[in-house]
């Protein structure tokens, strides 16, 4: 029972630290619908490891019209996962969720296959997910990795990179173990590709000019 205190605590610390909005504990308790998908997933998640599959997909669905998140009874969801907003998250049933991971809301953890097996991805710990990124297939995202707002990830992400757009492209970085949510800041790989284009075009005219 001590142990399912300090996870509720945990969960409360985590919604403190993650949203500087937050402003007191029975807000925090009231008001935060990514919090409450969080705890009625673990109550549902309880029940589908016990073979209680019906039970546990009935509170997945209320969690569902509750909360406007959607996560499978059968996923994984570690500890101090914050999902900020929350409506239109989508999770599904292979899925497994590290720790201290950030998702916004209308990311979906997708499958891309109709077979009966491991067909969600794996986000590892400290993964940001920004809003409307589509993860999708039975690919693992790195530790400490971005995934820009939007994107569509359908490879696997190596630990400590970001990834923008459609496809989503993976831009190592040296890494830094923060979590970062300035997605206005992610590159987009279309204008740099347009400035590197522009670049060797200059370059050939030069040329040009010097005959």
């Amino acid at each position: 029972m001590a142990g399912f205190w300090e996870i509720i605590r945990e969960d409360i610390r985590t919604v403190f630290s993650r949203d500087p909005a937050a402003k007191s504990f029975w807000e925090v308790i009231l008001c935060y619908p990514g919090l409450h998908a969080i705890w009625l997933h673990r109550i549902a998640h309880w029940f589908w490891k016990r073979g209680l599959i019906v039970l546990a997909r009935f509170i997945s669905h209320l969690n569902r019209f509750l909360t406007g998140v959607e996560i499978h009874p059968g996923a994984k969801i570690g500890r101090r996962v914050f999902i900020d907003h929350g409506m239109g998250v989508v999770i599904g049933e292979t899925a497994e969720v590290g720790d201290d991971v950030v998702m916004y809301q209308e990311v979906v953890l997708g499958g891309v296959s109709l077979e009966k097996k491991k067909r969600h991805p794996t986000i590892k710990d400290h993964v940001v997910i920004g809003a409307g990124a589509k993860i999708l297939g039975n690919i693992t995202i790195g530790e400490w990795s971005k995934i820009g707002a939007g994107s569509v990830v359908i490879k696997d992400v190596p630990p400590f990179s970001t990834v923008v757009g459609i496809p989503g492209k993976v831009i190592r970085e040296k890494g830094k173990p923060v979590i970062d949510l300035h997605h206005e800041k992610l590159p987009d790989p279309v204008v740099e590709a347009l400035r590197k284009l522009e670049e060797r075009i200059k370059k050939l005219e030069e040329k040009l000019k010097e005959k």
